[in-house]
């Protein structure tokens, strides 16, 4: 096997300049943040006994853990439409 060792360089430097097109045109999803209650109440500014209230009255979904209750941010932001349009309502 009597090869250009440039060729095979050059092939290696193609196949890595592809693969960097392929990550630039194809970035991943970034994954969706998922909040303790404690951690949704600091971010939100309210307390813990607000947020599980939110949770109870079914403003809020929430998947429970063992004992923990987890809050997807989407879920979080939906809720809180909900939230803001009741107290305008009155």
């Amino acid at each position: 096997m009597n090869s250009n060792p440039f060729e095979a360089i050059d092939q290696r430097l193609s196949n890595i300049e592809n693969l960097l097109l392929d990550i630039k045109h194809n970035p991943k999803e970034e994954t969706e943040k998922i909040y303790s209650v404690k951690q949704l109440a600091d971010y939100a500014g309210v307390s813990e006994l607000s947020i599980r209230n939110w949770i109870l009255e079914g403003k809020i979904k929430a998947e429970k853990i063992g004992r923990k209750i987890l809050i997807r941010q989407s879920q979080f932001e939906n809720g809180l439409k909900e939230v803001k349009s009741l107290k305008y309502k009155r």
